[in-house]
């Protein structure tokens, strides 16, 4: 017994199953169910339904060519039974099925990823072109705050730890560091020698160092 194809959307039509329709002509068309022969009395093209695998094949939805396909074929020249010959044609078929699915999946994945590109692509502009409406108004009134926390635990970590500051800011300037680091930075120096007793004698040289880096930033604006 064979498992014929529906002339409509391709699908299987197993033995004692679908609606077999004969033309004047003697050719036969054969559905797998009522809504395939509906269709098909309608005279509506298979290529043009979105549903059938005529359709999906048509506009490159599944694959259409590969070696894997060319094993399917109607072959009506009757063969001797050998049961040699018959246990390695199924277990061919097993193996060639297996194989098919694996490549139409593969390509489906494949044909999926342009699409999920085009997504993120399109996802992102939409963002940078609406940028205003997630960014909050008020975003930049909350620094101090944060400034006082870094100034603070500069100020423990160089109190407690006694760190040379100069070194420090140095270090900083070398690496390219942002201008409101290294304010930071003369800032809890500043605190720390107050709270030290030598503020007097470094309050002219931060200045000073303050107003270098300011000009330096300037500069690279």
């Amino acid at each position: 017994m064979r498992i014929e194809k529906c002339y409509f959307c391709s699908g299987p039509v197993y033995p004692g199953h679908g609606v077999m329709f004969v033309r004047n002509d003697c050719k036969m068309f054969r559905f797998c169910k009522s809504k395939c022969h509906k269709n098909f009395k309608k005279k509506r093209n298979p290529r043009k339904t979105r549903w059938t695998k005529a359709f999906r094949k048509a506009a490159g939805k599944e694959l259409t060519v590969d070696n894997s396909l060319e094993f399917e074929k109607r072959r009506n020249i009757p063969v001797k039974y050998n049961r040699q010959l018959w246990d390695k044609s199924v277990e061919a078929m097993k193996k060639v099925e297996e194989i098919k699915v694996k490549r139409q999946a593969r390509f489906i994945m494949n044909r999926l990823k342009k699409g999920k590109q085009l997504e993120k692509e399109e996802a992102i502009s939409e963002v940078k072109k609406n940028i205003h409406l997630i960014k909050a108004p008020h975003a930049g009134k909350g620094l101090v705050p944060v400034i006082f926390i870094k100034v603070m635990f500069l100020f423990l970590i160089f109190f407690f730890l006694d760190i040379n500051y100069e070194k420090f800011a140095a270090l900083l300037g070398e690496r390219g560091l942002h201008i409101h680091a290294l304010r930071e930075v003369y800032l809890c120096s500043y605190i720390l020698t107050v709270f030290t007793g030598k503020a007097k004698k470094l309050e002219d040289k931060m200045v000073q160092r303050l107003q270098e880096d300011v000009e330096m930033g300037d500069e690279d604006d």
